[in-house]
């Protein structure tokens, strides 16, 4: 197109146009621009270059920059870092995205979460809420874990899933929160507090809790560094892990948890490491055993060549070594089946226990008993529901025998002067007077002719 596109008011154009046309406009009236903000969802693809947002309270802008403007740089810039860049504004014609090309960045201080965090820290830890000495021990055999979180993350699939293969008697339970937002903090208190009204029924208690998410930035992650959480968390009587995030993702919950594990998996091996470990346990005593009776014949086999290497000639004498070879043999035989059969019995005694944890069958009780809960409850509201239309039934008909209005469908009328007063009496109206009447159904307009006291 010859003319520009900005005075070409009425002219269609494509959109590669448009967008052209507004990266050429943006480029040239903002080509050095200084902004101020707080570094977010920083990226370094393998060509060097880096991609990020710069932000504030009152809104964000995408940023480049490119390898040969980084290389220059003094420091590596991460996630919450406070910087000023210089730099031209422009369109990325291609998605049509507002950018802001740096050319240069230099630091402004610590970003303001970071500050934050580093702040809230160090209050707690001087409180003395990050005392290694004053955390919960987490047991070693846990029979109810209980998993706060969102069921839709893979972070709780992760646990679910390990938690299961490791040890598929332990009862999960999940306490729904939201893991991200201004409103997450809140609603994982409220996920404790559901914990601890439901432990005080006393009936197959919670009693180890995992908190957890995946990994993201310092913004997905910011509501596990609240205050008011992390106060709550130290107070829980029930211990708590914190799996959130990866390895090197670090919140205000990690420090005042009871344990923190580098990512949810790590997490749910922690409360399953003493089953795991029982199962490894059974079958190294499994093999001892085998190898115990190994040596036992081995050395019972020696014996009995022994003893037939001293049999002396005389066929008496050798009739009673071989007699003797066989009761050898033959309490050797019971030895060993008396061995097999013990170690079989204590396997087997360690299947019923297992056998007899199944929570299968708690679970079964417990659904029998929410349902009763249900149906008394659906009884009750409709009582309930019965009993209030009756009372507005009663109510609506005490208002009808009081409304003035009805009274007029009896044949009375209201007189009224024109102030719009009630005429009681007769010394209430002067002769000539306008007066309004009001029946049931209309109004009339009349003049007072005569009056009789």
């Amino acid at each position: 197109m010859n003319a520009d596109i900005l005075e070409q008011k009425k002219e269609i154009i494509s959109v590669g146009e448009l967008n052209n046309a507004a990266k050429r406009l943006l480029e040239s009236n903002f080509n050095d621009v200084s902004v101020i903000g707080e570094i977010s969802n920083l990226s370094r693809p393998s060509s060097g270059h880096i991609y990020f947002s710069l932000k504030d309270d009152e809104g964000a802008i995408r940023c480049a920059m490119f390898r040969n403007a980084n290389s220059r740089l003094k420091f590596v810039p991460k996630n919450g870092d406070k910087c000023i860049l210089n730099g031209q504004v422009s369109i990325y014609a291609a998605r049509g995205d507002y950018q802001l090309i740096a050319r240069s960045m230099r630091l402004a201080g610590a970003g303001d979460l970071m500050q934050q965090f580093e702040s809230l820290k160090e209050k707690l830890d001087a409180e003395g809420m990050f005392d290694t000495t004053l955390k919960q021990s987490i047991p070693k055999f846990p029979k109810h874990v209980c998993v706060i979180t969102s069921s839709s993350t893979a972070a709780y699939q992760d646990v679910l899933s390990s938690i299961k293969r490791r040890s598929p008697f332990v009862k999960i339970t999940i306490s729904e929160a939201v893991v991200q937002g201004d409103d997450a903090p809140q609603t994982i208190i409220h996920a404790i507090d559901r914990i601890e009204k439901f432990n005080k029924k006393g009936v197959n208690e919670i009693d180890v809790v995992i908190i957890t998410r995946g990994g993201g930035s310092i913004e997905d992650l910011w509501c596990f560094n609240n205050e008011l959480l992390a106060r709550k968390i130290y107070s829980f009587k029930v211990p708590v892990i914190s799996g959130v995030g990866h390895e090197i993702d670090f919140t205000i919950t990690d420090f005042v948890s009871d344990m923190r594990a580098p990512t949810p998996t790590a997490a749910a091996e922690i409360v399953t490491e003493s089953y795991h470990r029982m199962n490894e346990l059974i079958n190294i005593y499994r093999d001892n055993l085998i190898r115990a009776f190994k040596v036992l014949i081995n050395d019972k086999s020696k014996k009995v060549l022994i003893v037939k290497s001293l049999l002396k000639s005389p066929s008496s004498l050798l009739r009673e070594k071989i007699q003797k070879i066989d009761n050898i043999e033959i309490n050797l035989r019971k030895s060993i089946f008396s061995h097999f059969a013990n170690g079989k019995q204590k396997i087997s005694y360690q299947k019923r226990i297992l056998t007899q944890n199944n929570p299968i069958k708690i679970i079964r009780n417990l659904t029998a008993k929410i349902d009763s809960l249900n149906n008394s409850n659906k009884e009750n509201m409709r009582k309930l529901l019965s009993d209030k239309n009756k009372d507005i039934k009663n109510i609506n008909e005490n208002l009808n025998i009081l409304n003035p209005l009805a009274i007029l469908s009896r044949g009375y009328s209201i007189i009224k002067n024109k102030k719009g007063n009630v005429i009681k009496s007769s010394s209430d109206i002067e002769l000539n007077e306008d007066l309004l009447a009001r029946f049931n159904s209309g109004t009339v307009e009349i003049k007072v002719n005569k009056i009789n006291e």
